[in-house]
């Protein structure tokens, strides 16, 4: 599971991409293939619920018919270094599971390698950053009623059987969310428009939903296990809050702004038109395109590869003060970091930007090498 290929099939990554993203919603049965349903088993998921240092009333939540049960009822507070937190009582938990309520855990990407692994090759496919939520529920009792996403969503059904609706309506591009309350519950439900389709998902199906879908799902028989990545690429607001630190570097754009009342209201207007051409003119630059590639990469952290007991080799180099060749912006950005570190580890480079690749990172240090403004200690 760790190629989009593998994900999708037999769908193809090409199909996927022109029919599917960001259109209409995708059903892909598992037609067999055991590998889709194996990342994350029931044994799995007992063996993380087991690791309480892992869980909070945040991480680890109880719902039952759409409202969620009260924290201080199935936690305990317990003393951290941190301070205190508010940990989910496994056996106040299991009691809860056995009245009927339904299990969710947050944030799970990086505690389980095989989710890990699809988080990556999702956040490669998307240039987004990458969510992943554990749902357990059983036969009849709904945990979430009809609502929509801010983000993409991708369905991995690990174990059981959940059915959803998706409806007609669909959201244009929302971002912001709503309060979980019952006028937001009636909202949804007359706003959904009529059902289009549902889907019964099996163990090791695949369900995509374009973000501001309108969906519900429900186990209908025993238990169900499934895993939800949300899907989150740069968007309007994110790459506004990128060009305001550019901005920020200009003089005219700190510039207060004139009152409205001055010259019938011209000089405003000036300004704010000053404004935009500085926000036009940066966002318009190859140094900008070059920042918001860098910022989706960064969303995507390379896995960790630990070999222990072994321990990896470090590189050592130091500055020599001879200039450094010509390069991109994204390169000197490493050379910058040279110059302020005067010696550094090659691997502790790599690491530092994970917005490059390792091999980038490799070229841009035998480069300077071989230019004299760097050599080996």
């Amino acid at each position: 599971m760790h190629s989009l290929d593998d994900l999708l099939h037999p769908v193809s990554p090409e199909q996927f991409r022109a029919e599917y993203v960001g259109r209409k919603p995708l059903h892909i049965p598992a037609a067999g293939d055991e590998r889709k349903a194996a990342i994350l088993t029931w044994a799995d998921f007992n063996r993380l619920l087991g690791q309480g240092s892992l869980w909070s009333a945040a991480h680890l939540r109880l719902m039952r018919n759409y409202v969620a049960v009260p924290p201080e009822q199935y936690c305990h507070p317990v003393a951290t270094p941190q301070g205190e937190v508010l940990r989910p009582w496994p056996q106040k938990v299991e009691v809860f599971l056995s009245a009927g309520a339904s299990l969710i855990a947050n944030d799970v990407l990086t505690i389980h390698e095989p989710l890990m692994q699809i988080g990556e090759t999702l956040g490669r496919t998307f240039a987004a950053s990458i969510g992943a939520n554990i749902y357990c529920s059983f036969q009849g009792v709904q945990a979430f009623g009809t609502h929509f996403d801010n983000h993409d969503v991708v369905v991995i059904q690990t174990g059981g059987t959940k059915v959803w609706n998706l409806y007609e309506s669909r959201a244009d591009n929302p971002i912001e969310n709503f309060p979980d309350d019952d006028a937001t519950r009636r909202w949804f439900e007359q706003s959904r428009g009529a059902l289009m389709q549902q889907v019964t998902m099996q163990a090791g199906d695949v369900l995509y939903l374009p973000r501001g879908w309108y969906h519900d799902a429900l186990a209908t028989e025993g238990p169900s296990l499934h895993v939800t990545f949300a899907i989150t690429p740069l968007h309007g607001r994110t790459l506004l809050a990128l060009l305001n630190i550019e901005a920020m570097k200009d003089p005219a754009y700190r510039a207060f702004a004139p009152p409205a009342t001055e010259d019938g209201g011209a000089a405003l207007a000036a300004h704010l038109a000053d404004y935009g051409q500085i926000l036009a003119r940066i966002a318009a630059s190859p140094a900008f395109s070059e920042e918001v590639a860098r910022s989706q990469t960064r969303m995507t952290p390379r896995p960790p590869s630990f070999t222990l007991p072994e321990r990896k080799p470090v590189t050592l180099y130091r500055t020599t003060g001879r200039s450094f060749p010509a390069c991109s912006t994204t390169v000197r950005e490493t050379y910058d970091w040279a110059i302020a570190e005067r010696q550094f580890a090659l691997e502790d480079m790599v690491a530092h930007f994970q917005s490059l690749s390792e091999g980038d990172v490799r070229e841009a240090v035998a480069a300077a090498e071989a230019a004299g403004a760097v050599q080996r200690v």
